[in-house]
């Protein structure tokens, strides 16, 4: 009896300190639509597997969208970026241009969240996806991004070095991506000469896997991103599909705290799935139409799904993605004001989109940078 207490009371020191020691990973999204948060869950879910606590950080929908997927987890809200579109895409890299100032005023109020949360040891790493601010030189800060050079048109050449010199302030840069610079999904988005900053390939990344499930849904669309344009956008497939003898599914990409459906002529509509559901619902589509926003992107690559493109007017990131996959007889594409129902019949004549490569990430790793300070 004195053994087995005595072995009991040593496994009881041994939890106790093994809990303690548990390290907590602040994980904060930035909220432009939904994209950063979705391909943050996978890490999530990674880092729980590997013994971490998560934290969880953002604002609005991707806040409440995480605090949907893990409702088990601490979370905080940040300041917000208030980041929207005009009416007019052409318009779009001026309005940030001029937003520069609000956003900077931004960032120093994350600094100042982070700044406590560390002095209190509520955290000790940082997973900042695009978040500029979420950073603390005490703890290891990563920053996830496929963006290393930012097209802007004339002015892409500034604007990446600007972003370039934010993401060297973080120990390394994650990219959500394969290191393949011939076959790899972000093109000349996510890979530069030379390595000006520690860089990490993690491979595509998703909250998605692929099934094998009977197709029920003929048109899955998938809405997202900031307004106007989200809605601007839904109206007009909305019009361009209402006659469609097909099944059509569209999910608006509004996450709110319950769920609604709605009906609109033949068209069904639901403001938001989570993930399990969202999962199964695009595995059971023939084809998507969408944004050619990258975590869409990389969502439907693992999936292996047959698609149309519709970029964000003014976003040069999704309209640069969309004509590359175009280019490569991959996904058709076109733009907002010029989109018909007649032009989903150009999906087969594409191939479609398939995993890059079948190797799983090593999380471990990955990870062993926050065992490090």
């Amino acid at each position: 009896m004195v053994k087995l207490r005595k072995y009991t009371t040593a496994a009881i020191i041994a939890t106790f300190v093994f809990m303690s020691e548990k390290k907590t990973i602040l994980v904060a999204p930035l909220h432009w639509g939904l994209g950063h948060a979705t391909r943050c869950i996978p890490i999530v879910k990674a880092l729980l597997a590997h013994n971490f606590n998560v934290l969880l950080a953002s604002d609005g929908g991707a806040l409440l969208l995480l605090q949907k997927e893990f409702p088990e987890l601490e979370s905080i809200e940040l300041p917000s970026y208030n980041i929207t579109y005009p009416k007019k895409g052409s318009h779009f890299k001026w309005k940030i241009l001029l937003k520069l100032p609000r956003i900077k005023k931004t960032m120093d109020a994350e600094k100042d969240v982070v700044k406590k949360l560390v002095k209190t040891g509520k955290i000790h790493g940082i997973i900042s996806d695009n978040r500029f601010g979420v950073r603390n030189k005490a703890v290891p800060s990563v920053f996830i991004t496929h963006q290393l050079n930012v097209l802007t048109g004339s002015t892409t050449v500034a604007t990446s070095k600007m972003h370039q010199k934010i993401i060297k302030k973080f120990d390394v840069c994650w990219v959500p991506d394969v290191e393949d610079k011939t076959l790899n999904l972000s093109g000349k988005l996510g890979h530069i000469k030379g390595e000006p900053f520690p860089i990490k390939y993690i491979g595509v990344v998703s909250r998605m896997k692929k099934k094998d499930l009977p197709k029920t849904i003929d048109i899955l669309v998938l809405l997202s991103g900031p307004e106007p344009q989200r809605s601007i956008l839904e109206e007009k497939l909305k019009e361009s599909l209402k006659n469609n003898k097909k099944e059509v599914l569209i999910i608006q990409g509004i996450v709110e705290k319950e769920q609604k459906w709605q009906q609109f002529k033949n068209i069904k509509i639901v403001n938001f799935m989570q993930s399990a559901e969202l999962e199964t619902t695009i595995n059971k589509s023939e084809i998507v139409v969408s944004r050619s926003g990258y975590t869409t992107v990389m969502d439907l690559t693992v999936l292996e799904k047959k698609a149309f493109f519709i970029p964000t007017p003014g976003q040069y990131e999704q309209e640069y993605l969309a004509k590359r996959l175009k280019k490569l007889s991959i996904v058709p594409s076109c733009k907002q004001e010029k989109f018909t129902e007649k032009k989903l019949n150009k999906i087969a004549d594409y191939n479609g989109l398939k995993t890059l490569s079948t190797q799983q990430l090593d999380f471990s790793a990955l990870f062993a940078l926050f065992q490090g300070k």
